[in-house]
């Protein structure tokens, strides 16, 4: 068509980083098969409005939470809703959707759902049925992506033959040819440098520190958030949680060195959480890297307008190269992406890894990488330790490395009871790989064994963000929905409505919590027992209730569905008196049940049908009125 630009388009989304190594993998192919012009971008990075302009586009994009699109999904996905776009406004773009979710979850894929049908109701053509990458898939999301991108180039090159002239490397590559890194690596004289980052005089230069060496990293992308809003100590370290069941829950309260915290409730705290120098110096010693010299990060000239979006003058600030490391790059946390090994093989001097390392990149190793590597959570640091005649050059390094992840967590304290501290419920990860070797969460973990009694300071790298619950105004009635660590938002909630009742009325207040038993994990027991007696908050002589299930202190397991099932008139009272939903907590199976029996109790208490007791509960959403926060 013309004013179409001849070029293949590839957006991405992505929320851990999962998309963005699709979205490249799907640009490495496209350039394989002799593709004359390829970019891959960012679906932030893109203005939406020169959208039709494109002849054809590959969208890849995940799913979060509830159904919700990326964070950096977001602007482009309002934009595309707007009423005054035509059905006609896409014709002539052709397009393609892959997407990654887990089907664990109630919304499954659902980001890369609705853009598809978006696409179409504004005149784009599908090349092909969209792709839906499933994590519970045996092999993940590849199990889909491999057949679905074997179909995509198939029907490209039928359509038309001159997009991919070089069509027979995509089926058969060769493996005989690697391109070139697309940044280099620019090293500096410490003399000229080493008055940045010798010591870290303040609070100020340590934030920028950080910031400099997460805005030169090629994998963040730009998607980062500046320097830290705070750098905070813990002063608290309790474990919530008791027994021997092998489950550590625990309570954090952090303070601000020299400036005041602000936040409200509702809020989260973003973490970036520091990595084991141990295996911070055994990554740089494996690759043979000098710690002490200062680095920055360039693109190789055609690189460089992509590069430059993202990376805001880091050659003119040079960074010690095991600062660069520990702030920015996990080594001994993440698991490498499949295009780590086939460049790895590349660079293999023995020939028996040359061949392993060959036969996980390949079709047919898919399943053999996809075991050992993710169904073992091993690291980048593991992964290279197994094959020690690899020797890859540190420009690598920093393009497949996964980038250090800051990690979110809801706040669970009020600035009204906690002024200038920040709370937080926080479960430390552990998990049993298949091989039983014992993984834990990085952020969880490493927050877990800071002591604030010892004489060294560590300082926790934090950002405020505002959450998906929205704090209520004192005379909005609650019904509050947390079992496990997802009574942490609500915990600042009723804090926070117990200190407003000091000095005006507040409106009732019913919290639905659940736990395995009352002896092991109760969490925050006295709390919630203190506000639901003698005119508390959460007292029935206020109007409101505190109701426990204990999952596992009787032979049939009860869950908080079962408690709002059985309070069903007093639910119902309260919706009709106004009350807004707010539910926490984990996001796979529990949100779906909860909902459901929130729809039983409209049904049975409105004499509706469920249809439009499930009618009604999405009216309520749509009004703010029933709010979900999960994390996996």
């Amino acid at each position: 068509m013309e004013g179409k630009k001849k070029r293949l388009l590839v957006l991405y989304a992505s929320q851990t980083g999962n998309a963005m190594d699709v979205a490249e993998r799907v640009g490495r192919e496209a350039e394989r098969g002799g593709c004359p012009s390829v970019e891959v971008q960012s679906m932030d990075h893109f203005d939406p409005n020169t959208l039709p302009s494109e002849s054809t586009v590959i969208f890849v994009v995940s799913t979060t939470g509830q159904g919700d699109p990326p964070d950096t999904m977001k602007v482009f996905w309002r934009f595309l809703l707007k009423r005054n776009l035509g059905s006609s406004w896409l014709e002539g773009l052709h397009y393609a959707v892959f997407g990654l979710g887990d089907s664990g979850y109630q919304k499954y894929n659902f980001a890369a759902k609705k853009l598809d049908k978006r696409l179409q109701d504004l005149g784009a053509k599908p090349i092909i049925e969209k792709g839906l990458g499933d994590d519970q898939h045996p092999s993940g999301y590849e199990g889909a992506l491999d057949p679905w991108l074997m179909s995509l180039w198939k029907t490209l090159n039928h359509v038309n033959s001159t997009i991919l002239p070089e069509m027979s490397e995509i089926l058969h590559p060769s493996m005989n040819k690697l391109e070139h890194p697309k940044f280099k690596i620019m090293y500096h004289a410490s003399s000229e440098v080493v008055q940045h980052d010798t010591h870290i005089s303040d609070l100020k230069d340590m934030k920028n520190m950080i910031e400099r060496a997460r805005s030169m990293s090629p994998s963040l992308h730009g998607h980062d958030h500046g320097e830290p809003h705070y750098l905070l100590k813990m002063v608290t370290n309790k474990q919530l949680s008791k027994g021997d069941d092998g489950r550590d829950v625990r309570q954090f309260v952090l303070e601000p060195l020299a400036s005041v915290v602000e936040y409200q409730v509702g809020d989260v705290l973003e973490v970036l959480p520091g990595q084991n120098p141990a295996f911070v110096d055994a990554f740089i010693k494996r690759c043979k890297l000098d710690p002490d010299s200062y680095i920055t990060i360039e693109p190789w000239s055609g690189e460089r307008d992509a590069m430059d979006s993202y990376v805001n003058g880091s050659s003119d600030h040079p960074i010690q190269l095991r600062t660069f490391v520990s702030r920015a790059m996990d080594v001994a946390s993440a698991s490498p992406r499949r295009y780590f090994f086939e460049v790895m093989s590349y660079y293999a001097s023995a020939e028996h890894e040359k061949e392993k390392l060959q036969f996980f990149a390949s079709p047919e190793g898919r399943d053999d990488l996809y075991q050992y590597n993710q169904k073992e959570h091993r690291t980048v640091l593991e992964v290279l330790e197994d094959f020690p005649s690899v020797e890859l050059p540190f420009e690598w390094l920093v393009q497949l490395v996964p980038p250090l992840k800051k990690r979110l967590f809801s706040i669970s304290s009020s600035p009204l009871a906690h002024p200038n501290q920040v709370h937080l419920t926080v479960s430390v990860v552990s998990t049993m790989t298949p091989l039983k070797r014992r993984r834990y969460g990085l952020c969880s973990s490493w927050l877990a064994s800071l002591d604030p009694n010892k004489n060294e300071e560590v300082l926790v790298p934090s950002w405020i963000h505002r959450g998906t619950l929205p704090p209520p105004p004192p005379m909005l009635p609650l019904i509050l929905i947390g079992p496990g660590t997802g009574c942490a938002p609500f915990r600042a909630y009723i804090e926070e409505r117990a200190m407003q009742n000091l000095v005006e009325s507040t409106a009732p207040i019913l919290f639905f919590f659940g736990c395995r038993n009352r002896d092991s994990d109760f969490l925050y027991q006295d709390f919630w027992l203190a506000h639901s007696s003698d005119d508390g908050i959460l007292s029935e002589e206020k109007g409101g209730g505190f109701y426990v299930a204990f999952s596992r202190e009787q032979e049939r397991k009860v869950y908080v569905q079962h408690k709002i099932r059985e309070q069903s008139a007093r639910v119902w009272g309260l919706l009709n008196a106004g009350a807004a939903i707010y539910l926490a907590g984990s996001s796979t199976k529990m949100p779906a049940d909860v909902t459901e029996a929130l729809e039983e109790v409209v049904a049975k208490e409105s004499g509706v049908s469920r249809e439009a007791a499930a009618r009604w509960l999405k009216t309520l959403e749509k009004a703010g009125r029933f709010n979900i926060e999960t994390w996996s």
